[in-house]
């Protein structure tokens, strides 16, 4: 057994146990604190929703657009900061497509962060399911390659990350977010309201008006808010009101998405039956079919036709077993990044500003990640030491990390659809038998693997921005060494400082800085506390992770990314804290 999974077996993924941590932390207040009482994944700050507020006009700070699973993500990410917002969503969240069925490590990695990761991961996915990827002529038919990655339970831990994706549908996941954060009256998230129009105030805020449709009929109140971000997904109202185009980066492909039950089916494939089955015909079916509960729902995409859904899934699944159609949804696939992220006090996150295949598995974590650098440069807004560069800097990280990952998306795509397919596939004949072996040989070499596991679009690209310490001889965006490098920009490594506790669970609050040698930082916290940015100073003993800091000094925001690094204290920390607050 591997440490990473002796450490699973004996503490929460949550990373609650901190048992002998090598750390030692001091913030900017003077105050200290052993490793125990540091803002872990559980903690969450606390907004001003226990008293609802009076009909016909309320007020906030944020008015989130949206209620999907970027919106729900920037309100835990508030929530955490202790913002005051409100989310409205004009639906209840009950969806008949599960559209989001894997949840990506980078994304878990923020679920922790915000206390609900091993929520989702015990959502009801079965432990002993294959994570497996096949492709099959059918459901049932031939097997003509395999990705093997074992099962929740089995599968080796990677070295790059504390929280691995988790199999988390739509229809499980808004359930708990929504119970973690409240509904209204008594918690922020507002169910069947919808955002009528705004429009941006004098002042730099935003006046909207909210339509209600939860069993009163036609109630109209008017909010007054700081600031409104658009998570309403990828025909968002709130982008098109602002007059911000979505260029199409590659055609689009109109798709539907058959949603069925077959109860008997897990049993008649047995223990090997996939996660997903790529069909793989020369009757046209070459699309995935997904597991999405591990007990008998799947998902079908396929091409939109006249033929009935039942008849389109039996075409997938020709197994003599129940099959019930619940679900039949027309979709378009398009790739498009909003050529703006911001129009004042106005900012789109998750579809709304990008929309991409899902080959891959990009796109919400894409939006998640979103979330995570938006939600602690709004708080640095509202607390009043932001600079006037912060917010823009949301755009200017957040777009080249869509456009990269729309690129490796299509890529996928494009793959699949471009593979020849042979008449032969599907013969019970030696000719047969040699077509799939050279499918086979095919689809290993060209790597098929990256669309399923390609840890580098997660974890290794860095930010360009002018609110971080640039380096001489580094690009200004791009990619680093996986989990092995701070240059400025990156997501700050992993590293397991104690069973169930890691370097990430450090981060999230308040910028950190990291020191892995002995010296006075008295200078650095009095310049921060002077301009009242948010600083804890962490001394750190373990030998590995000094290794992968690569300095003795590295500075990581409250989004987990490094803005800072240095062989020695900084030279001037009031340059250094201005700078990362966007005010240098």
């Amino acid at each position: 057994m591997s440490t990473h999974e002796t450490n699973r077996d004996r503490t929460n993924r949550d990373g609650t146990n901190t048992e002998g941590t090598n750390t030692d932390e001091t913030r900017s207040d003077g105050t200290r604190s052993d490793g125990t009482s540091a803002p872990g994944p559980d903690t969450h700050g606390t907004s001003a929703h226990d008293a609802p507020p009076p009909s016909g006009a309320w007020e906030t700070d944020v008015l989130v657009v949206g209620g999907g699973p970027v919106g729900l993500a920037l309100a835990l990410d508030l929530t955490l900061r202790g913002v005051d917002f409100a989310l409205v969503e004009a639906g209840d969240t009950a969806t008949g497509d599960p559209r989001i069925t894997t949840v990506g490590p980078r994304a878990m990695e923020m679920f922790r962060r915000w206390g609900v990761a091993d929520a989702l991961r015990g959502a009801g996915w079965p432990d002993d399911h294959a994570l497996d990827v096949a492709w099959v002529t059918a459901v049932g038919g031939h097997e003509i390659h395999r990705l093997e990655f074992g099962t929740a339970a089995t599968r080796p831990w990677p070295e790059h990350t504390p929280e691995p994706e988790a199999i988390c549908p739509q229809h499980w996941m808004a359930p708990l977010l929504l119970d973690r954060l409240g509904r209204h009256p008594g918690g922020p998230v507002r169910l069947r309201h919808r955002l009528l129009g705004f429009t941006a105030a004098p002042d730099g805020g935003v006046t909207a008006t909210v339509g209600s449709h939860d069993g009163g009929g036609g109630r109209r109140a008017t909010v007054r808010a700081r600031f409104l971000v658009g998570c309403d997904g990828a025909a968002s109202s709130v982008r098109k009101a602002c007059g911000i185009a979505t260029p199409e980066l590659h055609p689009t492909k109109v798709l539907r998405n058959i949603v069925f039950r077959a109860p008997e089916l897990p049993k008649l494939l047995g223990p090997r039956a996939p996660l997903v089955h790529f069909l793989t015909s020369p009757t046209g079916l070459r699309y995935p079919l997904r597991s999405v509960d591990g007990r008998g729902l799947y998902r079908l995409t396929a091409p939109v036709g006249p033929a009935a859904p039942l008849d389109v899934v039996r075409r997938a699944v020709p197994l003599d077993t129940p099959l019930e159609v619940e679900s039949d949804t027309v979709w378009h696939l398009t790739h498009r990044v909003a050529e703006h992220y911001r129009a004042g006090p106005v900012f789109l996150a998750g579809d709304a500003a990008h929309t991409l295949s899902p080959s891959g598995g990009f796109g919400m974590s894409t939006g998640v990640c979103d979330a995570a650098d938006l939600g602690w440069k709004l708080a640095a807004a509202l607390a009043g030491w932001a600079g006037p560069g912060l917010l823009d800097a949301y755009e200017t990280e957040r777009r080249p990390v869509a456009l990269a990952a729309v690129a490796e998306a299509n890529r996928n795509l494009r793959r699949t659809q471009e593979r020849r397919v042979p008449p032969a596939l599907l013969d019970d004949t030696p000719v047969g038998d040699r077509a799939r072996a050279v499918l086979a040989r095919e689809l290993s070499a060209s790597d098929v693997r990256r669309e399923f596991d390609r840890p580098e679009m997660h974890f290794a690209y860095r930010y360009g921005s002018p609110v971080l310490a640039a380096e001489p001889g580094a690009d200004e965006a791009g990619t680093a060494p996986l989990n092995r490098s701070t240059l400025p920009g990156v997501r700050a490594p992993h590293v397991w400082l104690a069973p169930g506790r890691s370097t990430l669970d450090l981060f999230g609050r308040e910028f950190v800085l990291m020191c892995f040698e002995a010296g006075e930082q008295d200078g650095t916290v009095r310049a921060f506390a002077e301009r009242r940015v948010p600083l804890r100073v962490v001394r750190c003993a373990d030998p590995v992770a000094a290794e992968r800091y690569e300095r003795p000094y590295v500075l990581v925001r409250p989004d987990g990314h490094v803005a800072w690094r240095g062989t020695a204290p900084p030279r001037d920390p009031g340059a250094l804290a201005d700078l990362v607050r966007g005010a240098g």
